[in-house]
């Protein structure tokens, strides 16, 4: 947990929304693409995500303006067969090559049933949930995975930073809304360690190993030194090795040597490969009747017997919704590192600061 020290705010999310949309117009994607980005890394922030939202920010604003970045790309999208379609991202920002592919899959499925539209040439795009989410909104079943931006975990065994978090999503409606599961195949994200390093907060035993002596390492400072460690041991490696040839190599981008680590190359393009998968409940229940099951099957697990010293079973979707909830209605709590950093560049940007647009809205 954080201390109180640690955080700051908290700042509104329409003032976030609208820091990032003025920072990334200012460096150069045009406002109509701004706004779209802004309004997804803004879903990271509510949804919790919060190594995935503004925290990206001033790292974004590098990559557009080191040329990274293609900030007026001609996002391509070939329907490959009835239910199959590839999108081509021009190098421009993940978030709008992703929700091109989400939104064709989506569209795809309501035609054939079933969607699969993977995508090359993309970018970092935030959390896979946001991804897998807009299917279920549409009342489908929906599949995201990716390759990570840099690999910070070996193969099973190996020392070698190969693989990459590669991340998995899948998302269902349900009576309450998309019910999604998002998970890295490491034991936590890159991001979290980035978040650690930036607040000057230990990580704990299990995270990250040195790649020299195979020790812990809880300094988040030399997070280079080290290796993310998977979730279930090699079968972790093994999912972060079959997503990654399938997000990546089967569009014809980057995977294990190839991936390039856009934490230390601004000027480099990525080309960054991801997959969305979407079906369309109607096709084998009435979408009533399933979401009713679902509901009906959460609460069953949700009430079932627990274990000594539990204070409540908590299922995929429960923490992403309450977490927006709140935050929606108090607030982001953004660790003040965090904010002096995007003070600055919204100094260097020459737009308002956070905490003026949070005193405007308060206003």
């Amino acid at each position: 947990m954080q201390s109180r020290q640690e955080r700051a705010g908290p700042v509104p999310a329409s003032a976030i929304r609208a820091l990032i949309a003025d920072a990334l117009a200012a460096a150069g994607l045009p406002r109509a693409d701004a706004e779209l980005c802004a309004e997804l890394m803004t879903e990271a922030d509510l949804t919790g995500f919060d190594a995935h939202g503004v925290f990206r920010l001033p790292q974004y604003v590098r990559r557009l303006r080191a040329g990274g970045f293609n900030p007026s790309p001609e996002i391509r999208v070939t329907r490959s067969a009835a239910s199959t379609a590839l999108v081509d991202g021009d190098n421009g920002m993940g978030h709008l090559v992703m929700k091109r592919a989400a939104d064709t899959a989506v569209a795809i499925a309501r035609e054939t049933g079933v969607a699969w539209v993977g995508a090359r040439r993309s970018n970092h795009a935030g959390p896979a949930g946001t991804y897998a989410a807009m299917p279920a909104a549409q009342d489908m079943v929906g599949l995201y995975a990716a390759v990570a931006n840099a690999n910070h975990m070996a193969v099973w065994g190996g020392a070698e930073p190969l693989l990459g978090t590669n991340p998995l999503a899948i998302g269902l409606p349900s009576g309450a809304g998309p019910v999604v599961l998002d998970m890295a195949t490491t034991v936590v994200s890159y991001g979290t360690i980035k978040t650690h390093a930036l607040n000057d907060r230990p990580l704990p035993e299990g995270w990250m190993v040195d790649t020299r002596t195979g020790a812990p390492i809880t300094d988040a400072k030399r997070s280079d030194d080290g290796l993310l460690l998977p979730i279930g041991g090699y079968k972790g490696s093994g999912l972060a090795i079959m997503l990654g040839l399938i997000a990546g190599t089967l569009n014809g981008a980057a995977f294990g040597r190839d991936v390039v680590d856009f934490n230390a190359d601004d000027a480099s393009a990525t080309n960054t490969g991801h997959f969305i998968v979407a079906l369309d409940v109607a096709r084998f229940l009435p979408l009533a009747r399933f979401t009713a099951e679902v509901d009906r099957q959460l609460a069953e697990l949700k009430g079932s017997q627990r274990l000594p010293g539990v204070d409540a079973i908590r299922l995929p979707g429960d923490r992403r919704r309450d977490c927006r909830a709140e935050r929606w209605r108090d607030g982001v709590p953004l660790a003040p590192a965090l904010v002096a950093r995007l003070d600055r560049l919204a100094a260097e940007l020459g737009i308002a600061p956070l905490a003026q647009r949070s005193d405007q809205i308060a206003r």
